[in-house]
């Protein structure tokens, strides 16, 4: 948040520097929205590396709001919405909240109510699977020892297949697990079996 108020800041001459040849408004609507050049405007402001990373994901996940309706995702799609902030959905819900601005106010109701919605069902399945904490069902350890493969790539792709499967379907049983990793590996590798 203190980017945009930095840029509020800007004086004409500054943005010229920075090639931003919009109105202020117009120009800070550009660069939230990813269609200017916000990491150049971000590190012409002085902001660190880390910063402007963050910046970059808050305004790419913001987006996603707006696919998300009435309400129509599913629950593997709140998961991932989630995964995918991580430490930044404090602040994704304060900009979601504050991008969705219109002077219709049934339309600005209904948002709201939407968004409400989505915040309620995020709370919902962190109660209910920790989303904050999403892992595999199976550890690495596991993965080679069932695979019977030593530590490399292949291990990487099983972990990342695991977790797909555990975004998609929420908790799954050991057994479960185990079965799904060997059915997808022999796919994978037709010749392993």
């Amino acid at each position: 948040m203190r980017a945009v108020q930095d840029a509020r800041r800007l004086s004409e001459r500054e943005r010229r520097v920075l090639g931003i040849q919009e109105s202020l408004p117009f120009a800070l609507h550009l660069i939230w929205r990813g269609l200017a050049v916000k990491a150049d405007a971000l590190q012409a402001l002085r902001f660190d590396g880390d910063t402007i990373e963050q910046v970059e994901a808050l305004v790419a996940l913001h987006l996603r709001f707006h696919g998300y309706g009435d309400g129509e995702w599913t629950d593997s799609a709140v998961r991932r919405y989630v995964r995918d902030a991580g430490d930044l959905l404090i602040h994704l819900h304060v900009l979601t909240r504050a991008d969705c601005t219109t002077r219709n106010l049934k339309k600005a109701e209904r948002l709201a109510k939407v968004y409400d919605s989505l915040e309620a069902r995020i709370e919902k399945l962190m109660e209910q699977e920790e989303l904050s904490k999403i892992r595999p069902d199976l550890d690495g350890a596991q993965v080679m020892d069932l695979l019977k493969i030593k530590p490399s790539a292949a291990v990487g792709k099983a972990l990342d297949f695991l977790l797909e499967l555990r975004l998609e379907n929420g908790p799954l049983s050991q057994e479960r697990a185990t079965q799904e990793l060997l059915t997808w590996w022999s796919k994978e590798n037709p010749a392993a079996k």
